[in-house]
């Protein structure tokens, strides 16, 4: 062991190794902390770790948040370790906006403030700054986590006040954030649209764009993370007959919607992004009312 290159254990044997024991292991000494800090070594350790075993979800309830492997033979959950927050918090004051490779991007509810969160490392940094960048208002902003081409962790926040829309990224790596132009619709910047999450897949961050009312505009607004250009493309063909709503998932870099649409009795089908257009994968059985009894 003691004649194998320092580059051969790091990049070989440590990006292989658990998180937890990555972060133990940058106290070996200053060259070890320097490589394993490097953009590189994070890039190919969260590759090795995205296979079936290593997945996690974590969970927040009034007191507690906790963490719990997926067992997928049985769609359950195994025993859970408790994380204890790093940073100051209440209860029920904590929101998961956004996540990749294990980094979250979460709310404090009760100061409206950003952050970055490693549940595991446990090391988190606050987005916020005094000319009110990273600050966040539920059912009006919407967040996306992204990587670019230069392996930088970035965020997208998209603030509407007031009928004013202003488009900000923050970098991990210079700290900071900067305003980039956004041309839209108008009718976009009105409360009267729902914007989800951003979800990450193959370069690009999809939000969905949903109008609150029966045969309101359904869209999917994309966000190309290294040319930082928008553009709009449609919604899968989904009928306008009830509330439509759409989720988005990226399955082994390929982008999936779960569409639902409906009043008293709910359509759910699952559609796949094949370029611009949405090829529908699976069709569910109508899920019917629920029966009330009055007592």
């Amino acid at each position: 062991m003691a004649d194998l290159p320092v580059h051969t254990i790091v990049f070989e044997i440590l990006t292989r190794v658990p998180a937890k024991d990555v972060g133990r292991s940058k106290s070996v000494c200053k060259q070890w902390y320097a490589l394993l800090s490097t953009q590189d070594f994070v890039r190919i350790h969260c590759s090795r770790s995205l296979v079936s075993s290593n997945q996690r979800v974590l969970l927040i309830d009034d007191l507690t948040c906790s963490v719990h492997p997926i067992i997928f033979q049985s769609n359950d959950y195994g025993p859970s370790s408790i994380v204890t927050f790093p940073f100051h918090h209440q209860n029920n004051d904590v929101s998961i906006l956004s996540h990749l490779n294990g980094l979250l991007c979460v709310c404090l509810n009760h100061t409206y403030e950003l952050l970055l969160w490693n549940p595991t490392t446990t090391a988190f940094k606050h987005l916020s700054t005094p000319d009110s960048h990273g600050f966040y208002i539920n059912n009006l902003d919407a967040i996306g986590l992204y990587v670019d081409a230069d392996d930088d962790y970035k965020v997208l926040h998209i603030k509407r006040r007031s009928g004013v829309l202003g488009v900000y990224v923050y970098s991990r790596e210079v700290d900071s954030w900067r305003n980039i132009p956004f041309i839209t619709r108008q009718e976009y910047l009105s409360p009267h649209f729902n914007w989800s999450a951003g979800t990450f897949c193959g370069g690009t961050l999809y939000f969905t764009v949903c109008e609150c009312w029966i045969g309101g505009t359904n869209v999917v607004i994309c966000f190309d993370v290294n040319s930082e250009q928008f553009k709009e493309i449609s919604f899968p063909p989904v009928p306008s007959t009830g509330m439509v709503q759409g989720v988005l998932v990226n399955v082994k870099n390929e982008l999936h919607m779960f569409a639902s649409t409906g009043m008293f009795e709910m359509t759910i089908d699952l559609w796949t992004l094949q370029g611009d257009y949405w090829i529908k994968v699976l069709s569910c059985p109508p899920i019917p009312p629920i029966s009330l009894s009055l007592w």
